[in-house]
């Protein structure tokens, strides 16, 4: 049985910045690795979600000229948690800005979860651009994905924790969480919003890894990053992310040519196996794994190996 592989070692940015996108927005960029080495963009999950330093350790520093940012709203770009001007079409926008900023005609993108849906759609409008895609816990953000994680599905495996996620909403709104969210997530009152934000941010942190992680759960229920990830998660989602119902599954095609390597969790709570097996029955071409006995996060052992190795196997190319 071969050894799992691990992160890289921590490494420091070699050029970090702001970057104006306009609207009122300015976006956190570093760039990690070797300069004029493979290039690549990491799109980090969410929506809301922000980078971290372990994000930059998926791909190997001596081969790649590695681009990570925190898209709009969240982790250090400004405004901290706004949602004007702030769509999956605004951060596409804001992709192919830094790939131009970046000075390369093409480049490796990798996204997981949200990261995912937002690679499909950058993907899918400059085909061009991507010069293989690696993408983990695959989200394609429709109405049946927000049910089964909102409204009914994973309700039922975690009764307890959902019963605090449903705590902040009136059983009269109930039957449309992410509604009765969006009131108080958007309305006047600092108390409410901040009360709202850390029960939907928990929510997902206590439900993203098949055994519990205490880390992850602190990091979601934080104060900073629980506004961000839960106005913005919600304010996308309330909009179906700007995409027609099935658009990314419908427009697959225009990935053919592309190499990619698609990671799934079998107990990925999150995002349903069903639209990652979907995806790779639209994009056979692509290297599928469905990994057993892993949740949604990144960092669960088997998930982690299939991505540095996916990461490693480009870079060899």
């Amino acid at each position: 049985m071969p050894d799992l592989r691990q992160l890289y070692p921590p490494i420091e940015p070699y050029e970090s910045g702001m970057l104006d996108v306009g609207d009122g927005h300015r976006i956190r960029y570093e760039r990690v690795g070797t300069p004029g080495a493979k290039p690549a963009v990491f799109l980090h999950g969410g929506p809301g979600g922000g980078i971290s330093p372990d994000h930059r350790r998926l791909f190997d520093p001596a081969r790649y000229d590695l681009m990570l940012f925190d898209q709009r709203g969240c982790g250090l770009s400004q405004p901290h948690a706004g949602l004007e001007a702030n769509t999956t079409w605004h951060l596409v926008a804001d992709i192919e800005r830094l790939r131009e900023r970046a000075g390369v005609h093409s480049w490796l993108v990798f996204g997981g979860s949200w990261g995912s849906t937002l690679a499909l759609a950058y993907a899918q409008k400059h085909p061009e651009r991507v010069s293989e895609l690696v993408l983990r816990g695959i989200y394609t953000v429709t109405r049946a994905e927000l049910n089964w994680y909102y409204q009914f599905g994973v309700s039922e495996m975690f009764p307890d924790k959902w019963e605090k996620f449903q705590a902040p909403i009136p059983e009269a709104e109930r039957g449309d969480m992410i509604a009765a969210y969006r009131k108080r997530l958007t309305g006047d009152d600092p108390v409410a919003r901040l009360e709202a934000a850390r029960a939907w941010s928990v929510w997902e942190g206590e439900t993203i890894t098949l055994l519990p992680s205490s880390a992850l759960a602190e990091t979601h229920a934080g104060d900073h990053f629980a506004l961000a990830f839960a106005r913005l998660e919600n304010h996308y989602f309330v909009h179906d992310a700007w995409l027609e119902e099935g658009q990314l599954l419908r427009d697959a095609h225009r990935l053919h040519g592309i190499p990619g390597v698609i990671v799934h969790g079998r107990y990925d709570m999150p995002c349903p196996a069903r639209f990652a097996w979907a995806l790779h029955k639209a994009w056979p071409q692509a290297e599928f794994h469905l990994v057993e006995g892993a949740g949604h996060a990144y960092s669960e052992p088997g998930i982690l190996d299939r991505l540095v190795r996916a990461t490693d196997g480009f870079a060899a190319r």
